[in-house]
């Protein structure tokens, strides 16, 4: 019987629900059980937005406030408020889930370790690449853990939905060049009306009335889950006033010639294989609300493939921005925590 790892969830904002309720619908819950969540917000706030979310729907079990806990189908989970990692006694747990976004720098991350987290698993890529221990993609580069690492990233929910399809393109026809615009939606680093709410001056502007352009590190976050792209890809992210689930918009210089219906087609056969659980394709006439709580990592819309002669060809790929990412979240959390378990039994 394996061993049940106790985690905790630093944040629990929009990622960190959704990695909770994500887990508690997978196959994997009796693998790992949340027993804390650390959250600077009130007890009552937290159990209101775990019971209702405008996104993804009502909670479809109990969730209830009691002695400063939540109790979430009956069980307890411990609740602190601390604003800083060494504010929180982490002893306890397997593994602290960091979905507040804030840390990313090495010194940061290992504020975590000293105050008794053992492992830390970010939500979001970090700092830089020596700042963690090893990203992964789920699907892609999992088997890469040894289950000694004590800082791992899951990336960024962007980076998951393109990695495994740049990497399947790469490998079958070979990618010259990638451009990639992110059409993203909202996000709660913009105000909803005009504000001084961010040093980047269009995120000074009202989230819900313009289409806004904003920085991404996506190019970096690509080539550094598969470096024979370096110095290939460029991208560019434009925020949409949807609540939920994006799209990339991707444009490939080939080495091999194509056709919009051999790529396709090498697309559909692998949806239907090796990247089943990750990627799913479709050419039905869709609207981005189709793919709201949608748990693939992206799922290409065959009927929007273009190509400009024989080397260039277009990609549009929609995701759950949060959905889709939390569960990958969650399979890098078990799979990582075997391996551990594992270790530790040796």
């Amino acid at each position: 019987m394996p061993k049940t790892t106790r985690l905790a969830i630093n944040g629990y904002g929009r990622i960190g629900r959704c990695f909770l309720r994500a887990l508690l619908e997978s196959s994997v819950a009796h693998n790992l059980k949340v027993v804390a969540i650390n959250e600077p917000a009130d007890l009552d706030s937290m159990a209101y937005l775990t019971r209702y979310d405008s996104t993804h729907g009502r909670f479809p079990g109990s969730v209830e406030a009691v002695d400063g806990q939540l109790r979430i189908d009956g069980e307890v989970i411990r609740v602190s408020h601390g604003k800083t990692p060494e504010a929180v006694d982490w002893h306890g747990v397997d593994l602290v889930v960091e979905c507040s976004g804030i840390y990313g720098r090495r010194g940061e991350l290992e504020n975590f370790l000293q105050a008794g987290a053992p492992r830390l698993l970010l939500s979001h890529p970090g700092a830089s690449a020596e700042d963690v221990d090893a990203t992964i993609i789920a699907g892609i580069n999992q088997n890469t853990l040894t289950g000694s690492e004590h800082l791992v990233s899951a990336a960024s929910c962007t980076t998951n939905a393109i990695v495994p399809i740049l990497d399947l393109l790469d490998r079958e026809l070979g990618v010259e060049q990638a451009l990639l615009s992110t059409l993203h939606s909202v996000m709660n680093d913009q105000p909803l009306i005009d504000g001084y709410h961010h040093s980047d001056l269009r995120r000074t502007r009202s989230a819900m009335q313009s289409i806004i352009p904003v920085s991404t590190g996506l190019a970096r976050g690509v080539e550094r889950l598969l470096p024979q792209l370096a110095g290939k890809v460029q991208a560019k992210a434009i925020r949409v006033p949807t609540t939920n689930v994006s799209a990339i918009d991707l444009t490939i210089a080939t080495q091999r010639p194509v056709s919009a219906h051999s790529v396709n087609a090498l697309l559909a056969e692998a949806t239907r294989g090796p990247l089943k659980r990750l990627v799913a394709y479709s050419e039905a006439a869709h609207a981005s609300i189709d793919f709201n709580h949608d748990p693939h990592s992206a799922i290409v819309d065959g009927s929007q493939t273009r190509t400009a002669g024989t080397h260039l060809v277009n990609l549009f790929v929609w995701f759950d921005n949060e959905w889709g990412f939390a569960n990958r979240m969650l399979e890098v959390a078990d799979h990582w925590s075997r391996l551990w378990n594992d270790q530790k039994t040796t």
